[in-house]
């Protein structure tokens, strides 16, 4: 036995050691230290835990550990008997671990902290374990604050301030700061629980005063850090966006008052806002020469203090201050004397305001946003304002209010007069109660006496002080708030509540808020100092019975959540994916959520309910496997492990994993094939030469070091031959390789996860030919670089009613059973090679992006695809329409197989007209004037078949399915890629060479096309639609020729135009460029007209109108030409605007010039000539400006300006008015604004240039101070004018007109509306409107009422 401990003893020695080092965050004293453990590496995870505790002196399970480092990871198992090593800890190397709260609360300090033994394997004597500070230190020592008179300390948890925080939605920082303010009350919170809920009467969910009893029994009972306000904010009737908008503070007391009143009624709880909160004063009116006074008594919830008096720069020094300022009358004399009842006449009188009564709870509003009349902004006041802790309020007190047989006397009229104490200190008020009286005594008898209580009786203590950091857009609240147990200020920030350590409460706002600039207490509560009533915290075992109930339920709920978040952290969340046997055939996704310790028999269980396939699938036909959808590649699957935990298997619970899973199905007969790890998927494309197709792929797996040899025998088991095998892998977009030696391995050869090859095994001389020269080459490339694209066809297109087959000279029904001559040998061939590839997957009806057009049913809905009994082979006869076919015809004698598509009998109904959208609409206006001279057709019909006598064909025998998603083409020949936008620069290109030649007839490029109908079933207007599936290094200039039959005219008197995602259109124009910016399922639109020849350009012409609303609309659609002068423009310009648009216009009676996005440019003179004088590209635009006179400008010299005047005193501006100048002088503009335009004197002439796009709009209310107004210069091309061109805005004005003085604040509230609306219509930012603020409601029925028909 000795022996035997020997040995174990010797073992340990050897064995690795783990260094852990523990970071504890669950203290703000013990974050910055660190544990260091030393264990072998065969220790457990429990023991772990239980060393971890030992040493930080906390109770074992009380806490949690995690990996530091590592987001994704959960926290470790502490029930675990799994090792360090076997847990992923890393011997020899330090493992960083994080100590955090469990649940989110406190680990349980254990009550024996004095030994500090090692535990199992710890070596004391060599390392240095550091642990926390000793808890039992004294808060608010010295030692832990930076100043001796204040400071706030850090973050400290709640077993030291006994509180807890509220979350912050977003930004309910102000709702946060009056919860907790009233939970800090005492009253109010012991009246909350006496406050008993039906729940036969309501429902608890919109129960306002039931959720603020569940959130005060939580900040007084639970153990969390922090707790959640949605449950309040929803009784509210707000919704998430509600916790977007920040409300100020003040305005949600008063809103949160009534609500909570209007749930009160017929309760004890009834008069409760007003016993506590409502105070009493008088608003009077005395007489200067009778005496007589008219009074009325109004009631207030709070008293809103001015901080600086309206007009001054100075602020009140201190809360006293503004208070006397609030008390102090004014007298009304000269036009605003009162017309006193007595007198009979108007006569001089004193107004203001006498406190008849102040509350239990005083609170103090100090005014800290205002208004600024001059900037019409919204502005916070950061002026100092001091506050003492203890506010003697006798001295406001009337005392000499006796009434008298001179004085008025009026009823209480609080209820009826609701705020109209005084229109700009007052807030609104709720109803009045004679009857209550706390701070002076009302006799409410005929006696005019009243007795005042003594006046320590109205000494109020300080115990919250409401604090809002930022500025008048926004900012941030926080509430310092005394409590009446020990007297100690605590800050409330949301979540963090912390110790306030001051000598004062006042010192700290005096020395550190009053000197940053935008933090300021904004709301002050005060309480009555009186012993009688001031009351103390209910404690737990003096809470009501059902408040204990209450308690018990809302223990039992955070049990259930910590038990459900538990769950949670032991729950693996991947992504499912399955290929579902009957759901469209299509890879479907889900997510798999697991508990870690289910076995992968439950799991796959659960996956057969969540793909919903019981009744479709046995149970034991389907598996899960690993899987990355990425690369669509297998990784491994999981045979004979079935009792494996998920958290095993998955390596962990992690927020986010590297791979997926797929839950793999099988046909009963078969048997599921392994899949082992370091295996690769290869995706098997069997190619025939033959019929030029190219067969859906077929899944396969082989190991990166096999060889080519090996990989082409693995293949050969499908009646292929390995000897005359060719095997082209596509390691990218197109980029084609011929795996031809024999030894290389498949990792050499560049194989990864998921890949495709193309395999060809015939006996044709092919073989013999370079591979980039070989058909097999020709045709993968074809197959890589073939797009698909939808042609919407004009209404007048007589060559959509037939379809070109290349079989020129021969009967249709020739054509027709040619193909079905072939289809036998086509299908023979498929089906014995792709048959047996499909035995080596069980990857049943899997496809990808890159072959879902090699599918066998069409990817479009309205293609109905026939049986498979009645299904004609996938390849078709070609569509080539080339202008030499002779070369073709040699090529292609005998067309195989027909459309996919299937037949069709009725041309009419195979081409439904397209409803055209508004912006298709707005362009046929401007291209709808079709040539006169258009052809009908230019092809003889013995070139084409008829549409019934048999389907479409395909050129060359491609399956119209078999083309592949737009890649980049490696033969590209060095061609630019462009888009036809409207900002393309250069000219179009001629269709034809020198020697008249088409280009089109240098190279063959593929080419097929076939009837269309469009899924929304839209064609009452007879447009037809054909599918195109082409080549996209055709040119457009052939494009266009291949074209022609369909539309029934010749290349050059019909459009292309490609439409963009938001259904913009733009004319492609450059002939000799190719469609190697398009891409699979692009749209593109035919319209007739003739198309442009070399040196034309189409331009957009707009009607300048600078005075109006919209100063630019869209005219005509027409065409310039390189050398044509703006006069012969606007010749050709006249009759199209006269029958166009019904402008009868003379030619000196307008004008063109330049177009900068809304912009007026430079103004176009007759003799200028385009591409000369002028600057012309493609899709260009230009202004017509009518004149209203002569033209002025008749030299490039001469310079246009636009200039309008601002008139101050009317508070508008003028109409625009055209100013040309001979030079760019300010003195010669100045002369020309005062003699032809204004009639102002020169010396009292201001300008200012105009900010922005045309038409420079500006405000009225900010005109004035926003622009530079009469610039030092003495040029107009210098800065800061910079008026260079013409078009250029300048205001001006009278300097000697002064502004208007808006006093009345309804005319000013009228300007700010009327602008607001002219600049919005222009679209132009109105900057002194303030961000839009949403109303604060709480609605007691549970919610607003939403329109139904709203979004």
């Amino acid at each position: 036995l000795c022996l035997g401990q020997v040995s174990l003893v010797e073992n340990a020695a050897e064995e690795p050691r783990v260094l852990c080092i523990v970071q504890d965050t669950t203290n703000a004293k013990t974050v910055n230290e660190r544990l260091t453990l030393n264990l072998p590496a065969s220790t457990t995870l429990s023991k772990l835990f239980e060393d971890v505790a030992h040493k930080a002196g906390y109770v074992n399970g009380t806490f949690d550990l995690a990996w530091r480092k590592t987001g994704d990871m959960g926290p470790l198992d502490p029930s675990s008997e799994m090792s360090l090593t076997e847990s992923g800890f890393e011997p020899g190397k330090r493992n960083f671990l994080q100590l955090s709260d469990k649940d989110g609360e406190q680990p349980q300090i254990a009550s024996d902290e004095s030994g500090t033994a090692g535990s199992s394997g710890l070596d004391d004597r060599q390392e240095r374990f550091i642990g926390p500070l000793p808890r039992d230190c004294t808060v608010g020592c010295s030692s832990d604050y930076s100043s001796p008179s204040y400071s706030y300390s850090s973050i400290l948890n709640k077993s030291d301030t006994g509180y807890v925080g509220l979350v912050n939605q977003a930004m309910t920082c102000y709702l946060n700061s009056l919860l907790q303010t009233l939970f800090m009350t005492p009253e109010f919170r012991n009246a909350l629980y006496n406050w008993e809920f039906e729940e036969s009467e309501e429902d608890p969910v919109t129960s306002i005063p039931y959720q603020l009893q569940r959130l005060f029994l939580l900040l007084q009972t639970s153990k969390k850090r922090a707790i959640e306000t949605t449950d309040v904010t929803r009784s509210f009737g707000w919704d998430s966006s509600e916790a977007w908008q920040q409300h100020d503070v003040q305005e949600l007391c008063r809103v949160m008052f009534d609500a909570l009143e209007q749930k009160w009624k017929q309760t004890e709880q009834a008069d409760l806002i007003n016993q506590l909160y409502q105070g009493k004063l008088k608003d009077y009116v005395r007489c200067l020469e009778c005496g007589y006074e008219s009074w009325r008594i109004d009631t207030y919830l709070d008293i809103p203090l001015v901080i600086r008096p309206f007009g001054a720069s100075q602020a009140y020094g201190s809360v006293e201050e503004a208070l006397q300022a609030f008390v102090q009358p004014e007298t009304l004399d000269g036009a605003n004397q009162y017309f006193c009842e007595r007198c009979k006449k108007k006569c001089d009188a004193r107004k203001g305001l006498r406190f008849l009564h102040f509350p239990y709870l005083l609170t103090l509003q100090l005014k800290r946003f205002d208004f600024d009349y001059t900037t019409m902004h919204r502005i916070k006041l950061n002026d100092r304002m001091s506050f003492p802790e203890e506010l003697d309020m006798g001295p406001f007190i009337d005392v000499e209010d006796e009434k008298s047989p001179q004085t008025e006397s009026c009823t209480d009229s609080g209820a009826e007069n609701e705020g109209s104490c005084h229109s700009d200190q007052m807030s609104n008020d709720f109803s009045a109660d004679d009857g209550v009286d706390e701070g002076i005594c009302l006799d409410s008898a005929s006696s005019t006496e009243r007795v005042l209580k003594p006046k320590s009786s109205l000494t109020f203590e300080l115990f919250s002080v409401m604090v809002h950091s930022g500025s008048a857009a926004g900012g941030h609240y926080y509430a310092c708030i005394k409590s009446f147990s020990d007297g100690q200020w605590y800050s409330f920030n949301d979540q963090h509540v912390s110790k306030v350590i001051s000598l004062t409460i006042t010192y700290v706002y005096y020395m550190f808020f009053c000197f940053n600039s935008s933090t300021n207490a904004y709301m002050l509560i005060y309480r009555l100092k009186d012993p009688s009533r001031n009351a103390k915290y209910l404690d737990c075992d003096d809470f009501p019975e059902h408040i204990k109930h209450l308690v018990q339920r809302e223990k039992e709920s955070e049990e259930q959540e910590k038990r459900q978040r538990e769950i949670e952290r032991n729950t693996c969340k991947i992504k499912l994916f399955c290929m579902h046997p009957v759901k469209m055939m299509a890879m479907m996704e889900n997510k798999l959520e697991v508990h870690k310790d289910k076995t992968l028999r439950e799991a796959t269980e659960m996956a057969y309910k969540l793909m919903e396939l019981d009744g479709v699938v046995p149970l034991d036909c389907c598996r899960l496997v690993k899987y990355d959808e990425f690369h669509e590649y297998l990784e491994r699957s999981y045979e004979g492990e079935d009792d494996t935990p998920m958290g095993l298997l998955l390596g962990g619970v992690k927020s986010s994993y590297m791979f997926d899973l797929l839950l793999e199905t099988r046909r009963p007969e078969q048997v599921f094939q392994p899949y082992k790890p370091g295996e690769v998927m290869v995706k098997v494309h069997v190619v025939d030469l033959k019929t030029d197709t190219v067969a859906p792929p077929v899944s396969i797996r082989a190991y990166l070091n096999q060889s080519i040899t090996e990989f082409k025998q693995l293949i050969a088991q499908v009646k292929l031959s390995a000897e005359t095998m060719r095997v082209v892998l596509e390691r990218c977009y197109n980029d084609l390789r011929l795996l031809y030696v024999p030894n290389k391995t498949l990792k050499a050869e560049g194989f990864f996860r998921s890949n495709k090859v193309f395999v060809e095994s015939s006996e044709s001389p092919d073989h013999q030919v370079t591979f980039t020269d070989s058909l097999l080459w020709k045709l993968l490339d074809r197959h890589g670089n073939t797009i698909r694209l939808f042609v919407s066809l004009p209404v007048q297109s007589p060559g959509t009613n037939r379809t070109i087959c290349q079989k020129v000279g021969g009967d249709p029904e020739e054509c027709s059973e040619g193909s079905k001559g072939n289809r036998n040998s086509v299908e023979t061939i498929l089906e014995e090679s792709t048959e047996k590839l499909k035995n080596l997957s069980l990857q049943q009806g899997s496809s990808t992006s890159d072959s879902q057009k090699s599918s066998d049913t069409s990817d479009f809905e309205h293609i109905e695809s026939p049986s498979p009994s009645q299904e004609p082979d996938s390849s078709s006869v070609s569509a080539v329409v080339a202008v030499d076919n002779r070369e073709l015809e040699n090529r292609i004698r005998v067309a195989s197989g027909g459309s996919g598509g299937g037949t069709y009998s009725d041309p009419e109904t195979q081409f439904p007209g397209e409803e055209r959208s508004d912006s298709e609409v707005n362009n046929d206006r401007s291209t709808s004037s079709v040539d006169s001279d258009i052809l009908s057709s230019s092809h003889s019909s013995d070139t084409l078949c008829n549409a019934d006598s048999g389907p479409i064909q395909l050129a060359n025998g491609l399956d119209s399915h078999s083309i592949t998603s737009s890649r980049r083409s490696k033969a590209n020949e060095g061609k630019k890629e462009t888009w036809d936008t409207a900002e393309e620069d250069s000219g179009t290109d001629s269709e034809y060479d020198e020697n008249g030649k088409s280009k089109a007839e240098s190279y063959y490029l593929y080419f097929r096309a076939e009837p269309y109908a469009q899924e929304d079933g839209s064609g009452e207007g007879g447009q037809k639609c054909v599918l195109v599936h082409v080549d996209k290094r055709i040119t457009l200039s052939a494009f266009k020729q291949n074209l022609e039959p369909f539309v029934g005219v010749t290349s050059t008197q019909f459009k292309v135009f490609r439409v963009y995602a938001n259904n913009q259109e733009f004319e492609s124009v450059r002939l000799n460029e190719t469609l190697s910016s398009f891409s699979d399922d692009n749209k593109i639109t035919i319209r007739l007209g003739r198309a442009l020849k070399k040196g034309e350009y189409r331009v957009k012409v707009y009607q300048l109108l600078v005075n109006d609303a919209e100063p630019c609309k869209f005219l005509v659609d027409t065409v310039f030409a390189k050398g044509m002068t703006v006069k012969q423009s606007k010749e050709e310009l006249m009759p199209q605007l006269k029958d166009q648009c019904k402008l009868d216009l003379n030619i000196d009676k307008f004008r063109l010039r330049k177009k900068t996005w809304k912009n007026p440019g430079t103004v176009f003179l007759d003799y200028h000539v385009y591409e000369e004088d002028i600057n012309i590209s493609s899709n260009w635009e230009v202004f017509l400006e009518v004149l209203d006179g002569p033209e002025k400008m008749k030299s490039m010299s001469q310079l246009a300006v636009l200039t309008r005047r601002w008139t101050p005193a009317q508070m508008k501006l003028e109409p625009f008015q055209e100013v040309v100048l001979e030079s760019s002088s300010v003195e010669e503009l100045k002369e020309k604004v005062c003699v032809e335009i204004s009639g102002v004197p020169l010396e009292n002439l201001e300008f200012a240039k105009g900010r922005g796009t045309f038409p420079c709009d500006i405000s009225v209310l900010e005109i004035h101070q926003d622009l530079d107004w009469n610039p030092k210069v003495s040029t107009l091309n210098v800065w800061p004018l910079y008026i260079c061109d013409d078009g250029a805005v300048v205001f001006y004005r009278y300097i000697l007109q002064k502004i208007s003085q808006l006093v009345l604040w309804d005319e000013r509230n009228e300007l700010m509306k009327r602008e607001s609306s002219r600049l919005l219509k222009t679209g132009h930012r109105v900057s002194y409107s303030p961000r839009k603020e949403k109303a604060l409601k709480i609605y007691l029925d549970g919610g607003p009422v939403k329109d139904p028909g709203q979004d």
